[in-house]
């Protein structure tokens, strides 16, 4: 439920891959060797950046990122409000479900916010109640999008930024 959120010093070849595969990810059979040929390394070299920044935890996860709505999925942001003694069995029922995207506590009274792509608002609707069944948890917001204003973020990871950050 909780994360690390201890800073991770980069250093200039780690910003270098980050940069690049953020959002211009290579469609090619060796996907690392097109980006090491960007960057003047090595397929291998490109490789291992990759996997230290999967394990400090800087990558959460390498893949596409699809528009639902144009696949014919519905979704949504959903806020609970969640009872402290609930917390762990509200958390553990919601993230049993595919189409939960993300999912986070927040210090507010609704508690407990997480995103939800399914077929359709039926089988979220369906879903939500399903949860509030099992946890008790009564209190759960179904707040849709009416407008997409900003779906993507990159971070630009600049190279020859000032090591001390305090």
């Amino acid at each position: 439920m909780t994360g690390d959120h201890s800073e991770i010093r980069l250093d200039e070849i780690q910003k270098a891959v980050l940069n690049q595969i953020q959002s211009d990810f290579p469609i090619d059979p060796r996907p690392y060797r097109v980006l090491g040929q960007r960057l003047g390394l090595s397929e291998e070299a490109v490789l291992d950046q990759v996997r230290r920044l999967r394990r400090s935890g800087v990558i959460r996860r390498i893949g596409g990122n699809f528009s639902s709505t144009s696949l014919g999925y519905a979704s949504t942001l959903c806020a609970a409000r969640v009872p402290e003694d609930r917390l762990e069995s509200f958390i553990r029922r919601v993230n049993q479900f595919d189409g939960v995207t993300h999912n986070y506590r927040r210090e507010h009274d609704l508690n407990v916010w997480f995103t939800f792509i399914a077929p359709s608002m039926d089988d979220i609707e369906r879903a939500l109640a399903d949860i509030s069944r099992d946890t008790g948890v009564t209190e759960i917001y179904n707040l849709p999008a009416v407008q997409t204003f900003k779906i993507k973020v990159d971070f630009k990871f600049e190279e020859n930024e000032a090591e001390d950050h305090g």
